[in-house]
Parts: structure tokens; sequence; C-alpha cells
């Protein structure tokens, strides 16, 4: 896979800034350096995104376990222990041979994260990504967390499924200062962070949600891929009680001058109470965050 397709070219021209985004772009690479194995086997978290292969919906979706359940095991494969129950939308996608799947592990202690996107083959524990893309972002816009605890009685609940956002869903998205967006093209998947203050994302409608682009890397992966194919899957959590509300649809960037705002068109909503056994301590937001009135 290149570091870019046509999509994000003409996102890139488009702001101007080409030039920086082929500086940047060197960083991508094909395989997984011992620093970042390291990092990946510290980490509790997992955000997988990928398309259904039966109906074309985009989702992303969090697997967790102990620090080693992600470890590299080659210099171009992570492998991941464990799955995603089989009511999550992800899960046919994650069974698939051949799957592009795009992911991406943050670590809210240290405000790192680091995406590796590729193809997927299931195994009997799990399955493995064999790396085509492989790169770290900067900690801007993510908010520290200390630590976490695993909560070994949380059970989770039946997913409650729908076409729209119900009030509570939309209360649980305008206060989130985290989400997960994950985007394709034909030749790759790819799974990143949007970050801000509470309120960063506006909720215009049971079925239409808005954010700003914030200033970022010039790469303009997920931009680029939306400019291509417009459907996208995003996940919120709830860091504290281990809920999570996937969403799955199709996203278009809107260009104001230097301003870009990206709406996001609901298809289907997936709530799942208590899914995730981890509850992380209070966020320190980042200093970085823009006010979301502006």
């Amino acid at each position: 896979m290149g570091t870019y397709h046509a999509g994000s070219r003409a996102v890139q021209d488009r702001v101007g800034v080409r030039e920086r985004a082929d500086h940047v772009g060197a960083s991508i690479g094909e395989g997984i350096k011992p620093v970042a194995a390291a990092f990946l086997g510290l980490q509790p978290l997992l955000v997988v995104g990928a398309a259904d292969p039966s109906t074309g919906e985009v989702w992303a979706s969090a697997l967790h376990g102990p620090p080693g359940f992600v470890r590299a095991t080659g210099p171009r494969q992570m492998s991941v222990t464990g799955a995603v129950a089989a009511s999550d939308p992800l899960a046919p996608a994650l069974t698939g041979d051949g799957t592009l799947v795009g992911t991406i592990a943050l670590d809210p202690r240290t405000r790192r994260r680091m995406r590796l996107n590729g193809r997927l083959r299931p195994t009997e524990r799990g399955f493995v990504v064999t790396a085509e893309q492989v790169f770290a972002n900067c900690p801007k816009y993510l908010q520290k967390r200390d630590s976490y605890e695993v909560v070994a009685d949380r059970a989770g609940q039946e997913p409650r499924r729908g076409s729209e956002l119900t009030p509570s869903q939309a209360e649980f998205i305008t206060a989130s200062d985290t989400f997960f967006l994950a985007t394709g093209h034909p030749g790759g998947a790819d799974a990143s962070h949007r970050g801000g203050n509470p309120g960063f994302v506006h909720v215009a409608s049971p079925l239409e949600l808005s954010w700003r682009d914030y200033p970022g890397n010039s790469m303009f992966l997920s931009l680029g891929n939306l400019d291509t194919d417009p459907r996208a899957g995003l996940l919120f959590l709830d860091w504290t009680t281990g809920t999570t509300l996937q969403l799955t649809g199709e996203a278009r960037t809107e260009f104001a001058g230097t301003e870009r705002r990206v709406r996001f068109t609901v298809t289907q909503a997936v709530e799942r109470p208590s899914a995730l056994p981890l509850r992380w301590s209070a966020p320190e937001h980042s200093p970085a965050n823009p006010d979301p009135a502006g």
C-alpha cells in the first residue's frame, strides 16, 4: 500500500499542505519497530475498524484484554488474542481471511497512540494483522488518564440497536471528549482518534452529528478516505462505565476557508452497556483542545 492515495492527495492539495504531508508521511512504514512492539505489549485496549463483508457497512469496535493480548509476533505481524462478542457488528469482518483493517492502540496514561493498518487473518485464539502501514501520532487533542482498573464482575449487557440516536445517546456523545473514526478506501482501512473538550461533537438531530476537524499532521488519511468512500464508523466509549456506542453511516467534509467540518449521517446505532471491564481515572484534558464553542 502506498503512503497516500488519490483521496488524501485531493484533500492535501485543497488545503495546500502536500509538501508537509510528504515530509510527515516519511514516518509511515511497514515494519513494527522495537519501541512500537514494546508499546503494544503494554496496552489493555485496541480499537479496530473494518467494513462488514456482506453489507459494506463500516464499524469500529474496542477489544480488550490483559497487557500482552496485543503483541508484535514478527517484523510486520501483530497478533491479537480474543475476539469481539458475536453480537458486535464488527464480528463478521474479524472472521474473514484477508479483511482490510485499521487499528489504533491508544494509551491515555502516556498520551501516546500507534496506528497499524493491514490485512487480517483469523487464528484459533483471535487474529493476526500483516502490517502495511505503521506509524505513531502526536499527543495533540488526546486526554490524559493516569490509571485504570479492571472491574472483574462487570458483565456486558445485551446491545440496544436502532436506526437513529436516542436522547440519552445524544447526551452521551455531547459529553464525550474522545471518539474513534473508522474509514476505508479500495486499497485499505484506517482507524483514527478524535479528541476535544466535551461538546466538540455536535448532535444536530437523531440522524446527524458533526465535528470540527482540528489541525493535525496534514496527512489527511481519514478525510482522504472519506473523499473516496463516504462510509464510516464511529465508536464512543464511556471511560468509567465501559459502555460503548457504535455508529455506522456516511460522512462528508465541508470546507470553509481554513476551517473544516465533518458531518456524519447515522444509519445504525448499537449501544452496548458495560461492554468493557476497564474503569479509567478522571481525564486531564489536553491543553491543545480548542474551545468547542469557538
